[in-house]
């Protein structure tokens, strides 16, 4: 007969205990897309001079603060006629309630993936010209693959499986670790980068898609006009 003491099950009840409160403590921040006090739509700092075009970065976006672009969580792309395309992204940077995710943060969210090529989107962080990380980025001609980048420590993984594929639904988590950005997708473990954040990081949430202009992966074919993808949530934990 195993004899179990007092003090091991003092311990294994704390260990509980400090599992449930990790999983059951309510976010710090639940995405409302709809909310200008939590979100500003069509600009962003980490585009030249605030947008809203980026041709530096390989972008034929236009970005545009139209609602029906970003703010009921399906993110939009419509073809202009100057050959760039009118695109949706919304930020926190700016408004009123200013929200910065911070090192140690877990974020989660579900995503429908688009699937014309030429589609990028992504949903990652940023501060005072850098402290980006990517939640993830995608390229539907890479279509099992998502991009998974710590660009403040420069670090990143390729992550494939058959799940992810070009109008999947996908549960993505990651935690801004100060030592460490941990990815999951799908409820698992895909890379840790052992590298982190550092203790001190905090930047703003970027949530949008953008338009390949054909350096590094092809533009859209010439038919398409419209491209979108979804978030259906996105909310933030913090220890």
């Amino acid at each position: 007969m195993t004899v179990v003491r007092h003090g091991q099950i003092n311990g294994v009840i704390s260990q509980f205990l400090t599992r449930f409160r990790r999983t059951s403590a309510a976010p710090v921040f639940t995405a409302d897309f709809g909310s200008t006090s939590q979100w500003v739509a069509g600009r962003s700092w980490a585009y030249p001079n605030g947008g809203p075009v980026n041709p530096g970065d390989n972008k034929l976006d236009h970005l545009v603060s139209d609602p029906s672009y970003s703010r009921s969580g399906v993110f939009r792309a419509t073809r202009r006629p100057d050959g760039n395309w009118n695109t949706g992204l919304l930020t926190t940077e700016g408004s009123s309630e200013g929200f910065m995710v911070r090192a140690n943060d877990t974020l989660e969210a579900r995503v429908k993936l688009p699937q014309a090529v030429g589609a990028w989107p992504a949903i990652w962080t940023w501060r005072d010209g850098g402290q980006e990380v990517d939640v993830f980025e995608y390229h539907p001609d890479n279509p099992d693959l998502l991009e998974l980048s710590n660009h403040v420590r420069q670090s990143g993984s390729y992550y494939r499986d058959p799940a992810v594929a070009p109008g999947a639904w996908i549960d993505l988590k990651i935690k801004f670790g100060s030592d460490s950005v941990v990815w999951c997708v799908g409820g698992r473990q895909v890379y840790a980068d052992r590298r982190g954040v550092g203790r001190r990081w905090r930047a703003y949430l970027i949530v949008n898609l953008s338009i390949c202009a054909g350096r590094y992966h092809p533009p859209p074919a010439p038919g398409v006009s419209e491209i979108s993808y979804e978030v259906s949530g996105l909310r933030v934990y913090r220890p």
